[in-house]
Parts: C-alpha cells; sequence; structure tokens
C-alpha cells in the first residue's frame, strides 16, 4: 500500500539510531550515539560539497540529501556492526546485504512513499559511484576521526588502537582528490575548527534538568528535524532550491546554540524580553566565533539558515513554518517516546501535552506536515 514519505514508522526507525551507541568497546568520554554521528556526517557533507563547488565542480544536491538519508537507513538496518566488518561484508555480500537492509526496511516501515522506497532500492544496487556518494563517504571517515580523536588519549593502552587510528586517516587519505578533504588533511585548517564546533553540538543534551531515555542531544534532534523536512519536501512535491534550503536550514537551525547551550523554553518565556536578548547574543556570538571559520562566500547562506529558520521566504525559496512543525514534532516525540519507556516526570509530561496541543490546533503549523495523524499513529504504536 503506498503511503507518504513522512509518517511515524520511519519517523520511530530514525529516532532508533539514538539507541545504537558507538564505540562501546572503548572508554569513551561522552557517549556518542548512531543518530549524532549521523547528524555530523551530514554537516560535514555539506561542507564537503561547498568545497567541491568553489573548486568547480558540480554537487547535485538533491541527490547528495537523499543519499545521504539512504546511507543513514541502510547503516540503522545493520545494527552496530564494527566498522571493519561492516565494509568487508559490504564488500564482499552487496547483494545479499541489500536485500536484508530493505527487507528490514520494509518489516520496519510497511507503509511508505512508493516513489521514494524505489529510489531506495535503486540506491542499494547502484555502484555509488557519484560524485555526491563520494562527498558522502568522505564525510563519514572525517566524522568517525572527529569521534575517533575524543577517544584516542584515554585509549592509548588499548591493544590495536594505534592500528585504528592508521586505518581511519588511511580512509580518509583515499578521498584526497575532493578539495574539501585536501583542504582538511594539509593543516589545521578554520574549516577543522566549524567541524568541530558543530561537533560541539553533540554535548549539548536537549531537555536540560529533565530525566529522559533515550538522552538526545541538539545535534541529532536537528538532523531527525532535517529529515523529516525532507521527507515531508518529498510527499508535497518540492523541488530545486527550496529543497536544499528547507534542509539545510533545518540542520543548522540551532548552530547558534552552541554558543549559548540550549535555554530551556520555561526559562525563556518567563523573563519577559529574554527570547530577543539571546538572540541578539546569539548573532553576535556567530559573527565574532563562527562566521570567520567559512569562507566568506557561505556566510550570507549560514546566516539565512540559522538566523531565522522558522520564517517562509520566497527569495531564496523556504517553507519556515514546515521547518518549525517538524522542530516541535521532534521535540514531542522525545517526550513521548521516554514516556514510553517509562522513564517520565511532570514536565516532560506537561511538555509532551503543550507541544501536542500546538501541532493539533486547527490552522497551526502541524497541519502543513499532517502533525495529527502522525501523532495519533505514535500513540497507537507500541514502543
Amino acid at each position: 500500500m503506498n503511503g507518504k514519505a513522512l509518517n511515524a514508522n520511519m519517523l520511530y526507525y530514525l529516532f532508533d539510531s539514538t539507541n545504537m551507541h558507538r564505540w562501546n568497546d572503548h572508554l569513551r568520554t561522552l557517549d556518542l550515539s548512531e543518530m549524532d554521528k549521523q547528524a555530523h556526517k551530514t554537516a560535514i557533507a555539506w561542507v564537503l560539497g561547498k568545497c567541491e563547488e568553489d573548486a568547480g565542480a558540480a554537487i547535485d544536491w538533491h541527490r547528495l540529501i537523499e543519499h545521504n538519508l539512504f546511507s543513514f537507513i541502510q547503516r540503522i538496518a545493520l545494527t552496530d556492526l564494527k566498522p571493519q566488518v561492516f565494509h568487508r561484508i559490504e564488500e564482499e555480500k552487496a547483494d545479499d546485504v541489500s536485500r536484508y537492509v530493505l527487507c528490514e526496511f520494509d518489516r520496519s516501515v510497511p507503509h511508505t512513499d512508493e516513489g521514494f522506497r524505489k529510489r531506495f532500492e535503486e540506491y542499494l544496487y547502484s555502484d555509488r559511484s557519484s560524485k555526491e556518494d563520494a562527498v558522502i563517504r568522505a564525510a563519514h571517515y572525517l566524522a568517525t576521526k572527529w569521534e575517533f580523536d575524543t577517544i584516542y588519549e584515554v585509549n592509548r593502552s588499548v591493544y590495536g588502537i594505534e592500528d585504528t587510528k592508521k586505518e581511519i586517516d588511511g580512509q580518509i587519505g583515499q578521498h584526497s582528490d575532493l578539495a574539501g578533504v585536501r583542504d582538511l588533511m594539509t593543516k589545521r585548517s578554520d574549516l577543522d575548527n566549524f567541524i568541530d564546533i558543530v561537533g560541539q553540538l553533540r554535548f549539548q543534551q536537549r531537555w536540560a534538568r529533565t530525566p529522559r531515555i533515550p538522552k538526545t542531544t541538539v545535534l541529532g534532534h536537528s538532523l531527525l528535524v532535517a529529515d523529516m523536512v525532507y521527507l515531508n519536501d518529498c510527499d508535497c512535491g518540492v523541488e530545486g532550491e527550496q529543497v536544499y534550503n528547507d534542509f539545510y536550514t533545518a540542520l543548522f537551525h540551532d548552530l547558534p546554540e552552541v554558543l549559548t547551550k540550549d535555554v530551556i523554553t520555561p526559562v525563556k518565556t518567563s523573563v519577559s524580553g529574554l527570547p530577543d536578548l539571546l538572540e541578539g547574543i546569539e548573532h553576535e556570538m556567530m559573527e565574532k566565533r563562527i562566521m570567520p571559520l567559512i569562507p566568506a562566500g557561505w556566510r550570507e547562506e549560514l546566516r539565512f539558515m540559522a538566523y531565522d529558520p522558522f520564517s517562509d521566504s520566497d527569495l531564496p525559496r523556504r517553507n519556515g513554518k514546515e521547518i518549525k512543525a517538524c522542530d516541535w514534532l521532534a521535540a514531542w516525540m522525545e517526550a513521548h517516546i521516554s514516556i514510553c519507556y517509562g522513564v517520565s516526570s511532570k514536565s516532560l509530561r506537561d511538555g509532551k501535552v503543550d507541544i501536542g496541543r500546538k501541532l493539533t490546533a486547527v490552522g497551526g503549523y502541524g497541519e502543513t506536515i499532517d502533525a495529527f495523524d502522525i501523532i495519533a499513529d505514535f500513540e497507537k504504536m507500541e514502543i
């Protein structure tokens, strides 16, 4: 049966990656989840794609966004295999792995858009030789290296750690034909620092001071919102630059919080004038600390994405209301799923009710993504 690409089963399938823990056979200085790794990879792929454009290459951003999501879906299906095992199985049993991944996807997401599912199947059986696929692979290894660097010092005594280091460096080196990879390999650059500061959003927990399972981070939340927006754009037949603007605005909508932390809504709404003051401080700090890290030609675009992400725009085209609806829906999911897992609190229950009201209000933002139906399906789902 044909359905919509944006649906409750798809969202829970993606969200469940927060329960996949990376490097869990090593000492870790922070929890490293698959959701956060995929979010960081997605931001790095944007950096590498922009570098390729600056070097004169053409990037199909729609393909990059969708193939990035497809690679995420594939990784979830293969759970938490060690990378060496994952890549060897991919190489030696490619068709068998593809059949298994597709079967797992169909089981977990039984009703989705037929076009989306067909493109996913084509992706699985393709050779993934496009420029966009190369960018995604390179971003994957760079995100892995960032994670590895956070745990390296406390694992110096672990047998084989130096071999792991050499292997990761070698994998990155295989993508030195990409302009951004060459830049990142040859020196500690401003782009290195930008990638690092985006990664710091993996340190920041959502729903501060509220017990929850699973704990989610600002960066992982941002990817979930971005993927929701993309899936909704698929359902609505959105094409062209709006796909790019909607997706990357959603991905970077919380970037200023790396400089101010995630101030919880009750605090923002209780102090008169605080939201405007915080916004001014965020923009000032972004200009001083983040904008100098990226090429001048990218800065206006990042301002557009990060400074006023929930406003509609015609030039360039963007649907900010849908992005806000997806932001609320992701927050609702974080509360609802924790409550289903058995970890709850008054603030979490109240938050779920309040966000749910906003999403299901007649004529509200939630109507743009059919939030009423998605919430109803979540309520019926066995979690």
